[in-house]
């Protein structure tokens, strides 16, 4: 048996104190008063009986954001963790012009709002109304915009690649999904990028512009007809370092291919077999500054990247070298190409994009109507309005579809052993380290267990905390929380048709409220296993047992002895209490046992008592999952 473990104190900046948290993350720290009664917890699911009568169906994740039971598991394709949609259609905000063939689609889901040109202040006006918003880069998506949402908005949609307009920290600490469309303008941002390298080469614009200029030149006049001026310089042969090796970056390196350039390109996330297969060379920063004729920029815009071409940086380069900027103006320090232009340092410099945006309105680029961008985002935004996670999400982790089909039940496993784990909890101390193993036959590395860990977090904070999880933000309101999660793998020998075999989650350092669920290391241990679609509740502490986890749930120690679970039972038959399962577990023959009963309806505190008070159960708890 082997393993491999992993620490997941979530690598994000929690807010500062100029920025407070959303109102629904009021508590720092997990910490629990002791009362009588359980947490309060609403649970979506079907009659308990119905689904007793379907334990064989599979289960399906049907919404980004909360999971529930699905009729037909072939329905969704994707994860999710709860509806957006109830019987009233969503509400879709357009904030910038968009292609019709999208509009019509979200016209065909939603009611949608066509609201250009808005202010600040309008915008936060009018989006707590608004359950998606599709913008493109104009209108700035701020913190003051997911704070107006008031929790409403659940998926902001950017028609394009660029998500600097967008408050990625702020959306993920809402819960809010962002997706962008990045495949739809590939195509005309690398045909744009090699246009404006052939043009810049050639002086076209430059030509262009002295014909404009009413310089006319007759037959005999041919002295002043100063062509080599524009004659540019040839490609062939010519050095292109494509800066950033992304899907733009990759598609103009292959037309550069074309046109006979040697291709090198720098991208520290790029895979070096990709570059390899259309014949570029993946070097360090310094070395593509260097050796290029001509440098393509087509990165993102991060703190990382912003000014990333400045003094410095031009100083590197070769003499007489030209740049092509179709990615974002703020890479640039503008200021310093201006110096490195006037020195000659830089030859040329092509540019699209500026720091300080909207371009002039007569760029005929802008103000083409991309019906791709239109549809590919809408589609987005409408799949996250579903619950679908899309392949454009961008502060949400990607799980490819195939690993959502066969990871369903086992997320709606993770979810109650988070939310059962949780009520066993006793005292004020506080949930601050959790330890979650995962048993599998299948290689460590194979086994993507994000959606499981947030499923996880969700069940584990949702119940005693009026904080709203999802998978957008499940790992930044844990390390907010100060909830530390690891993670193991270990490789068991089962069958490797299925990704789990098992899953335990251990608390550490608090009190039970059940002393049977207590490992012997003293940490609160429960483990679950998916059995025939359905979760089940396996191994309380040292006990092992066998329950579905539906319903409500009382778990008893007690004297093993005969008798015992025909004296619980009518002790719940004459309080008109159903139960609709029991299962043993004990130790040794005639020693001490677990019974777990599953009930349809909460019992009273009467009802409760009476059991207490049963000579052989020495403790039990009552739970809601």
């Amino acid at each position: 048996m082997a393993s491999t473990s992993s620490v997941n104190y979530i690598n994000l900046t929690p807010p500062s104190t100029s920025n407070p948290p959303p109102s629904n993350q009021r508590s720092s720290s997990l910490s629990f008063l002791s009362t009588a009664s359980p947490p309060s917890i609403s649970l979506h699911s079907t009659n308990s009986r119905a689904r007793s009568q379907s334990k064989s169906r599979p289960l399906a994740v049907s919404n980004v954001l909360e999971t529930v039971e699905s009729v037909n598991a072939s329905a969704s394709k994707s994860a999710s963790l709860q509806p957006v949609v109830s019987s009233s259609k969503p509400t879709i905000l357009v904030s910038e012009k968009l292609g019709e063939a999208g509009l019509e689609l979200l016209r065909g889901f939603g009611n949608l709002d066509c609201s250009y040109e808005l202010s600040n202040e309008d915008l936060c006006a009018k989006i707590s109304q608004c359950d998606a918003l599709i913008v493109r880069s104009g209108t700035k998506v701020t913190r003051q915009v997911f704070e107006a949402a008031k929790g409403r908005l659940k998926v902001v949609g950017r028609a394009g690649v660029g998500i600097d307009n967008v408050d990625l920290q702020a959306a993920t600490e809402y819960g809010c999904l962002v997706v962008n469309a990045p495949t739809a303008n590939t195509i005309a941002a690398a045909e744009h990028g090699i246009a404006l390298l052939a043009a810049m080469s050639r002086n076209v614009s430059q030509a262009d512009a002295s014909i404009k200029a009413g310089i006319v030149f007759t037959y005999m006049d041919r002295r002043k007809w100063q062509r080599n001026k524009y004659v540019g310089v040839s490609l062939v042969g010519k050095t292109l370092a494509v800066m950033g090796f992304g899907k733009v970056g990759s598609e103009v390196a292959r037309r550069a291919k074309g046109l006979g350039m040697h291709v090198i390109a720098h991208d520290p996330y790029a895979p070096a077999d990709r570059a390899r297969a259309i014949g570029v060379d993946l070097v360090s920063f310094d070395q593509a500054l260097s050796t290029a004729d001509f440098i393509s920029l087509h990165m993102p815009l991060t703190p990382t990247t912003s000014k990333i071409l400045n003094d410095e940086t031009f100083a590197k380069m070769k003499k007489g070298v030209r740049i092509i900027n179709v990615a974002r103006g703020g890479v640039i320090d503008e200021d310093a190409l201006m110096r490195a232009l006037d020195s000659g340092a830089v030859a040329q410099a092509a540019l699209d994009v500026f720091t300080k945006e909207p371009p002039p309105s007569d760029s005929k680029l802008v103000q083409h109507e991309n019906e791709g961008v239109a549809v590919e985002i809408a589609e987005a935004v409408v799949g996250a309005l579903r619950g679908e996670l899309s392949a454009t999400a961008v502060n949400a982790p990607m799980v490819p579809a195939e690993v959502l089909s066969e990871l369903a039940p086992f997320v709606l496993l993770a979810e109650k052993l988070g939310r059962l784990a949780v009520q066993l909890v006793a005292g004020g101390s506080g949930i601050k380290s959790v330890r979650v193993v995962y048993t599998s036959a299948r290689d460590p590395d194979d086994l993507d267990t994000r959606l499981l860990r947030a499923m996880i977090t969700k069940g584990i904070i949702e119940p005693i905390s009026d904080s709203f999880i999802n998978l957008v933000n499940a790992d930044f309101t844990a390390k907010q929380k100060g909830l530390r999660i690891s993670e193991e793998r270990v490789v068991v020998a089962s069958s490797p048709e299925y990704p789990i075999d098992s899953i335990q989650i251990q608390i550490d350092n608090v009190e039970s409220k059940l002393a049977s669920a207590l490992s012997e290391k003293g940490n609160i241990s429960i483990e679950g296993r998916v059995k025939y679609g359905v979760p089940h509740l396996t191994r309380v502490g040292g006990f092992s047992v066998d329950v579905s986890l539906e319903g409500n749930l009382i778990l008893c120690r007690q004297v093993d002895q005969p008798g015992m679970i025909g004296r619980v039972g009518n002790i719940l038959g004459e309080r008109n209490v159903n139960v609709n399962f029991m299962s043993v577990g004990r130790t040794a023959k005639r020693t001490k046992a677990i019974m777990a009963i599953g009930v349809d309806e909460e019992p009273d505190k009467e009802t409760l008592k009476e059991i207490g008070e049963v000579p052989a159960v020495e403790e039990f708890v009552f739970l809601e999952l």
